[in-house]
């Protein structure tokens, strides 16, 4: 049977890379299409190929609805699961069902399923004991060949990283050190910028807000990049009248505009704005609403009876009003993800909207279309930096910094992300590119490895922890350790001295001998192989191409030296140290 409706170029190649993937593989995929994009026409297209049983799970009653919606349009009869519809059939060849719902019943799903949809599925964890896990497995058990294929707009998860681990386009997500992901490829993606060019979304009109903005920069963030509640509170607490500034302005600019979004920090934050605007034609939502109050006010703001939506964290996936036109964010994110969802809800097309203002008064400094680098900021003036592996040419995406001419002077990449075709690994796989931009020496065998392992991934012995190293010498009377925060050179002839600037005045002077080509080595080895961050290391041959090019040598975190009868012997320098020390220009 034909479909009643033509899927639109890109929906048509996310389903057929599906079929194609799946035909040669059994390991789980991910399709990434941007909010708005029509994710459950995909679905339904792939339910109405599909020849045996399929379960399509998500988290949101309202997503279980609107995928099932999309399935019966194809004239086809479905199931569905989920106690907030108050429905639970099992028996059709395919089901639609809230995880929560499944995960409660699992002896009623002890049929052989052939494919499980999961929809939002930057949601799955790794971890084992995880509702879609301990579902997936449950299956498993009746299909050992189960194919299980996830849908997100954002494959990112900041608790976790990248969702997958390789890429369709040839390259590798995550650093060595990072846990299992729960999924293994991503076989299809399309960019936001794609949509919004060729008319599929609406414009998103990025608007500079003109009154004070919030600064959270003085917070800690965690190492998810996001900041504690009674942290926000506290500094929101002392600026009610930024808060009030900035809703009197959104009340002001929303006069012609149809829907408006405001997304808050907190719950104390969301219920201060909502006290700011006029009670006729407000809706507060937060995960403590009551379901039926929350459905109540989502309608009769989606029927335009209530103008202005308040909402913490509930309201970013799932939540489908076309007319919204106007998003507000008055939270902090690191996550280019969550930005992407929050201003996605505003991207709808609808009859008569032009554009979708968005403002964003928390100065995230997000680039809607950047791509999402996959770690927290380094700090706030990063920006993602593409960086060429001298190794195999890949472009790698990292956090780093640009100059006035757009030239990467820093970056924060570790290892390459490119795969390479030529060299498989033992499943068949190509191999990650091994080259690094940062990297510790293994004392044993020469071998480079991630700044973070403790073993070696050459010989596996145990390699010194610098944390071990700097505590041991700190220990020593005739040790000096100094926080370097610089380098001077001076040469003569073939020979070049290095001066290491202690942050506090302190010195530390070593010299190396061109003409003999163990110190050249030593030198080549410790900063022609880290030149440029790594970017472009050099072999130099000579003391003054070395003074040439000095404004690009690396400079290490900490320099341990030992006391001689007159001097102090420099024996080692520790590079991008990562540990509990602090380093120069770090705050106390």
């Amino acid at each position: 049977m034909n479909a009643p409706f033509q899927l639109r170029p890109y929906q048509q190649e996310a389903v057929d890379a599906t079929l194609n993937h799946f035909r040669k593989s059994d390991e789980s995929a991910v399709i990434v299409l941007p909010t708005g994009a029509g994710k459950s026409l995909v679905i339904a297209e792939l339910a109405r190929l599909a020849r045996r049983k399929i379960l399509v799970l998500t988290h949101v009653k309202e997503l279980v609805e609107q995928n099932h919606a999309k399935y019966q349009s194809y004239g086809l009869s479905g199931g569905i699961f989920a106690a907030g519809l108050k429905r639970k059939e099992n028996h059709h060849q395919v089901t639609f069902a809230s995880v929560q719902s499944v995960a409660a019943n699992l002896d009623q799903f002890r049929d052989e399923y052939s494919l499980v949809i999961i929809d939002e599925c930057h949601r799955v964890s790794g971890e084992e004991t995880s509702q879609y896990q301990r579902i997936i497995e449950l299956l498993r058990q009746q299909n050992d060949s189960l194919k299980v294929l996830g849908l997100t707009a954002t494959p990112y998860r900041l608790a976790m990283g990248w969702i997958y681990r390789y890429h369709y386009r040839g390259f590798v997500r995550g650093s060595d050190d990072e846990q299992d992901k729960p999924f293994r490829h991503c076989i299809y993606e399309l960019p936001l910028s794609y949509m919004i060019n060729r008319g599929y979304l609406t414009r998103p009109e990025l608007v500079n807000a003109a009154v004070a903005q919030y600064d959270f920069s003085t917070l800690t963030q965690d190492r998810f990049g996001e900041y504690a509640e009674k942290d926000v509170n506290q500094l929101l607490s002392k600026h009610q009248r930024v808060t009030r500034a900035i809703i009197e302005q959104v009340m002001e600019m929303a006069a012609e505009r149809q829907g408006v979004m405001i997304f808050a920090a907190t719950v104390q934050h969301a219920q201060e704005i909502a006290g700011y605007l006029p009670e006729q034609e407000t809706a507060l939502v937060t995960g403590a609403t009551d379901l039926r109050d929350r459905d109540q006010l989502i309608q009769r703001f989606k029927q335009r009876q209530l103008k202005y939506l308040v909402n913490v964290s509930v309201l970013t996936t799932g939540f489908d009003a076309p007319h919204v036109d106007f998003i507000a964010i008055l939270r902090p994110t690191q996550s280019v993800s969550l930005y992407q969802q929050i201003v996605g809800r505003g991207l709808r097309l609808d009859e008569g909207k032009q554009d979708c203002l968005v403002i964003d008064y928390a100065g995230n400094h997000v680039n809607l279309h950047h791509p999402e680098v996959g770690e927290p900021k380094p700090n706030p003036d990063s920006e993602p930096v593409q960086v060429f592996c001298p190794g195999c040419g890949f472009a790698n995406i990292f956090w780093g910094k640009t100059d006035s001419d757009g030239r990467v002077v820093e970056h924060y990449g570790r290892r390459c992300q490119g795969l390479l075709e030529s060299i498989e690994d033992d499943a068949g796989r190509p191999q990650q590119c091994d080259y690094r931009f940062r990297f510790k020496e293994c004392p044993h065998c020469g071998g480079e490895n991630d700044i973070a392992a403790r073993n070696c991934g050459h010989c596996h012995q145990a390699i010194i922890d610098p944390d071990d190293q700097l505590r041991d010498a700190l220990k020593l009377k005739d040790a000096m350790v100094i926080r370097c925060a610089g380098i001077s050179l001076a040469g003569e002839g073939q020979k070049l001295r290095m001066t290491y600037h202690g942050e506090d005045g302190e010195e530390l002077r070593e010299s190396f001998d061109f003409s003999k080509p163990g110190q050249r080595a030593v030198f080549n080895k410790l900063f022609g192989r880290r030149f440029a961050n790594g970017q472009a290391p050099k072999v130099f041959a000579r003391a003054n191409e070395v003074l040439e090019m000095q404004v690009l040598l690396p400079v290490p975190d900490f320099v341990i030296a030992r006391k001689q009868k007159q001097y102090w012997q420099v024996q080692e320098r520790i590079f991008d140290y990562r540990g509990q020390y602090r380093k120069a220009g770090e705050l106390h």
